[in-house]
């Protein structure tokens, strides 16, 4: 066998070398298991790509490159999702020459597709406090029924409070553990309180619990222990009977959708991720520094968070508009 990188490389099966690939994103970049799903999905879709060209990740050149880019955008694939195959792809193939898999880089020179600047979709002030105002409808309601029909509502709303508080991601919201209750009984008596999140990487952060989200935490929690007494024995906040033990991020994303139908919102307009856009946009629009809303999302980068400056933007304009002496308008 040659003692060439490249050529040692040719005879190992990809399979192998993805692997190893995801391995290092998780060990050495905390990468999160939704990130690591992505990747493979992406990465496997491109090998296949490959295979059917009769070539693999370590002969592949920078027009098999071309070609799959070429088919994901005759496919109408977004230019966000295409963008983002392609990072999936120059990283396995950095790590393919930095292990010495093969002496080159054969994605080092490729063009992303051009993606023009994308605003987050937000709800307005008023549309979540409608949509809070419908989710809370009844729930207090002495002559209705205290079964399980309630204890959904209750549930939908407890959601809806707590990640329009803490701007959480839809996973970490999910999969609160039962220390969150304990945490809202013991804020309500000393009227403050943080929950501790472990995002994405392991990052530890601290999100805010509003009085009427510890509220809502308390409210379905009391009616979940006395129709279900077993649920004292889980571990989730918001326990299920599913694979994972807890709520799932698309049974909560199709509560979501029904209230904001009750509401008179389009439902495509509302999902998690928009109220979690809302909270970081309304934060901003209240004052807040960028930095802190960037410790509240848990974002790593503030590059992330600035897709939001589009609010400070608008605020800056009205502030020289109503504020600026030389301003006669």
């Amino acid at each position: 066998m040659s003692g060439d990188p490249a050529s040692r490389g040719k005879s190992a099966a990809p399979e192998p070398l993805l692997a190893d690939f995801l391995n290092l994103l998780a060990a050495e970049r905390g990468a999160a298991k939704n990130t690591l799903d992505a990747y493979r999905r992406d990465l496997a879709d491109y090998l296949a790509h490959l295979r059917a060209r009769g070539r693999g990740p370590l002969d592949a050149a920078i027009d098999d490159i071309r070609d799959h880019l070429a088919a994901l955008a005759q496919a109408e694939l977004k230019p966000a999702s295409a963008a983002r195959k392609l990072s999936a792809i120059r990283q396995f193939h950095r790590f393919l020459a930095a292990e010495e898999h093969r002496s080159d880089d054969p994605a080092a020179l490729l063009e992303g597709p051009r993606q023009g600047r994308r605003l987050p979709k937000i709800l307005t002030v008023e549309q979540v406090d409608l949509l809070l105002r419908v989710a809370r409808e009844g729930l207090d309601d002495p002559a209705r029924p205290r079964d399980d029909d309630l204890l959904s509502a209750k549930r939908a709303a407890c959601l809806l409070e707590v990640l329009y508080a803490s701007g959480l991601r839809v996973s970490e919201l999910v999969s609160l553990p039962l220390s969150a209750a304990k945490l809202a009984e013991k804020s309500v008596a000393q009227g403050g309180g943080f929950l501790t999140i472990k995002g994405k990487g392991g990052r530890e952060r601290l999100a805010p619990l509003t009085p009427a989200a510890r509220a809502a935490i308390l409210s379905y929690r009391e009616l979940l222990l006395e129709l279900h007494p077993g649920a004292a024995r889980q571990k989730w906040l918001f326990p299920s009977e599913g694979e994972s033990g807890h709520l799932s991020r698309q049974v909560f994303a199709r509560e979501l959708k029904f209230l904001a139908a009750a509401a008179g919102l389009p439902p495509a307009k509302v999902s998690p991720h928009v109220l979690r856009h809302a909270f970081a946009s309304h934060l901003l629009q209240n004052g807040a520094d960028l930095r802190i809303v960037q410790e509240l999302l848990g974002h790593a980068d503030i590059a992330t968070t600035q897709i939001y400056t589009h609010v400070l933007d608008e605020r800056l304009k009205a502030m020289v508009r109503d504020l600026h002496p030389l301003n006669d308008e």
